[in-house]
Parts: C-alpha cells; sequence; structure tokens
C-alpha cells in the first residue's frame, strides 16, 4: 500500500509542480499590484503584477534569464516608441518608424519568447501617449520592481527543484530491465520445451519476440528521458538560493550512472533484435539462454544489501555464457549469424552487469537500482 502511495505522488509530480508554480505566479501578481496599485498608487501599476506574472518560471535560473531579456526587450521597446513619439508628434507615423523596428528587435533569438515585448511596449507607450522622461522612468522601474518579486517568490517560496523524477526514473530502469529479461528468459524455456516434444522453432511467437524487441527500445527511450530529467534537474539547483528550504528535496544523483545503463539497455536491446530470429539457433540453445538471461535479470532485481546473492546470480549467467560460446566451439552444431550475435551482445551485457555489481558492493546501503 505504502508503494503505491509513493508511486501516485511520484507520478503526479508533473501536475503538482503546475500547479504549486501557478499558484505562485498568481500570488507573485497579486503581491506587486497590492505594493504598486493599491500602496504605491503607481500611474503604470499594470506593469508590475504583469512582470511578475510572467517571471516566476519554472527553474529560478529561468526567472532570472527571463528578467534580464524582458527589461532589455522593455526598455528598447519603450524608448524606440518615445524616440519615435517625439520626432513625429503622431500616434500613426510614430507607429509606423517604431513597430518594424521593434518587431525585429523581438525576434532576435537570443530574447526568445519575451522579444515579443518589444513591440508590445511600443504599442502601450503610443496608444496612451505616455512617453515622457517622468513615464519611461516609471515603466522601468515598475517593470524592474515586478521582476524583483517575480524572482524572489520564485526562489523563496517553495523553490522549484526537480531531482524526483530524475529518482523515479533510475529506480523504474533496473526493475523494468528485469522484468524484460525474465520474460524473455520465459520465451526461451518455451521454446526449448517445444524442441523437447518434438515441435519446431517456427512455432515460435514472432509477434511476441518484436514485442520484447519494442519493449528493449522503450527502455532506451527511458535512459534518454533520465539524460532530460536530469538537465531539467541541475537547471533546477542553478541560481537557486531558496533549494535549502526544500527538505523534502533530494539532492541532484550524479551522472555517471547514467552511462553504465545506456550500455546496459543497449546491450538488451541487440540482445532481443537477435532473437527475432530465434528459429536459426542450433539445438539446446534456447535452454541455456534461458538460464543465462534469468540470471542476468537477477542481478538487476536483486537489492542491494543482498550482495553475495546478486554475485551468486552474476556467476550463473557467466557459467551459462561459458556453455554459449562452447556449443560454437563444437563441431556438431552449425554457427549461425544469430548464435555469434548473442555471445557477443551477452559477453557486452555481463561485462556491464560485472561493473555494476562492483559499483554497488563498494557503496552498501543503497536502495536497488541506485549508484553513487
Amino acid at each position: 500500500m505504502g508503494r503505491s502511495v509513493r508511486g501516485c505522488v511520484t507520478d503526479a509530480g508533473p501536475e503538482r509542480d503546475t500547479a504549486v508554480q501557478s499558484l505562485k505566479a498568481a500570488g507573485a501578481a497579486l503581491l506587486a499590484w497590492a505594493l504598486t496599485g493599491w500602496w504605491w498608487n503607481a500611474p503604470m501599476a499594470l506593469l508590475a503584477p504583469w512582470t511578475a506574472l510572467f517571471l516566476v518560471q519554472d527553474t529560478v535560473y529561468r526567472s532570472v534569464l527571463s528578467a534580464v531579456q524582458q527589461l532589455v526587450v522593455v526598455v528598447a521597446g519603450t524608448l524606440l516608441a518615445a524616440g519615435a513619439g517625439v520626432l513625429t508628434h503622431n500616434t500613426m507615423a510614430a507607429m509606423a518608424l517604431a513597430l518594424p523596428l521593434t518587431a525585429l528587435l523581438g525576434n532576435y533569438a537570443r530574447f526568445g519568447s519575451h522579444g515579443l515585448y518589444a513591440p508590445t511596449a511600443a504599442l502601450f507607450v503610443l496608444v496612451y501617449g505616455s512617453y515622457t522622461a517622468f513615464d519611461i522612468l516609471h515603466r522601468v522601474l515598475e517593470t524592474l520592481l515586478g521582476a524583483v518579486i517575480g524572482i524572489g517568490v520564485n526562489a523563496l517560496v517553495l523553490p522549484p527543484v526537480y531531482s524526483h523524477r530524475v529518482h523515479h526514473l533510475r529506480n523504474r530502469l533496473p526493475r523494468d530491465c528485469a522484468e524484460l529479461l525474465h520474460t524473455v528468459a520465459d520465451d526461451m524455456a518455451d521454446m526449448d520445451a517445444m524442441d523437447d516434444i518434438g515441435d519446431t522453432f517456427d512455432s515460435y511467437d514472432e509477434r511476441r519476440a518484436r514485442g520484447r524487441y519494442d519493449r528493449a527500445m522503450r527502455l532506451t527511450d527511458v535512459v534518454t528521458d533520465l539524460r532530460t530529467e536530469r538537465r531539467w534537474s541541475d537547471e533546477s539547483y542553478r541560481l537557486n538560493p531558496g533549494r535549502r528550504l526544500r527538505r523534502s528535496a533530494l539532492p541532484p544523483p550524479a551522472a555517471e550512472w547514467d552511462f553504465t545503463w545506456d550500455r546496459i539497455t543497449d546491450h538488451i536491446r541487440a540482445t532481443t533484435r537477435t532473437l527475432t530470429d530465434a528459429s536459426t539457433l542450433p539445438d539446446g540453445v534456447p535452454d541455456i539462454l534461458s538460464s543465462l538471461l534469468r540470471a542476468a535479470g537477477d542481478v538487476l532485481g536483486t537489492e542491494d544489501d543482498a550482495a553475495d546473492e546478486r554475485r551468486r546470480a552474476l556467476d550463473a549467467a557467466n557459467a551459462a555464457h561459458r556453455r554459449l560460446t562452447s556449443v560454437l566451439a563444437n563441431d556438431r552444431h552449425a554457427a549461425t549469424p544469430a548464435l555469434g550475435g548473442l555471445i557477443a551482445d551477452t559477453r557486452r551485457l555481463l561485462d556491464d552487469l560485472e561493473t555494476l555489481v562492483s559499483t554497488r558492493t563498494a557503496t552498501p546501503g543503497r536502495t536497488a537500482g541506485q549508484a553513487p
């Protein structure tokens, strides 16, 4: 029951984060309006809550970067519009002069989505005719005040840290790999049973084999997701002085673990791809493969506090691999490309499992699937 609750909380993480950030953005806007519109009664009070609302970004680093971009384009748009207004003394003529320039400025790639604020600021200035030195100063001050409030709220009120998704994917990978290896091992055992009763390998369900390959492909997608989430997690810690206030946030895990699992999932994918042509395997090989893949799955599925059990599973997998290699060396069996590919793929898989087991043994007390 506890595991199910934790799983639901983890799965709801993105939605929860979105809800928190949305409420923070609304709160920042209200605070900015209370300060500039209600207490200060500033002439351009709208700019402060408008800026604060959009600067509660997904990370504090992104809030700071967006604040710089927005301030630059707002100031530039305001000054261009004010200059055009002073030169022409006509709203229509000033728009014809300022809008092309601010639109070009807004499409500059370094400003990102905030470039739109350059022509928007110009329109506000020209439509309301507010381009005196006093008006320009207030626009800049109130935009700056809204930026400070937006960044402050994002950094100090439940500062966003996104390491939970990385931990979720790290714990998911060993479990999913172990389940797939056990499933393929069962398929190989079924194939061997077919041979024992005189059936042929053609009875092996190719659609089921391709389904296992599709599952292996999805494992490599999980590694890709892990890299993406790690970059997102790392960004959430940048320029985030409030991260220490989030006691529930786990520290960002080390990245070395990803590379090992990138190789492991790739070896599993290569093995399942070769097994889509399993009908060409010599007699007795499916039974050996079943033992090898089941033991490899046991290595991945064993808890880290059971080091002896994990080592025994790896020894069993290596013993099965030696039996598989002996089949290739036996003149009684015809060598096939599938057999040679399986020997190479599973050897690489076991080498990486050896690295994983050694790492886990050197760092006891971690949960299953974790590494330093």
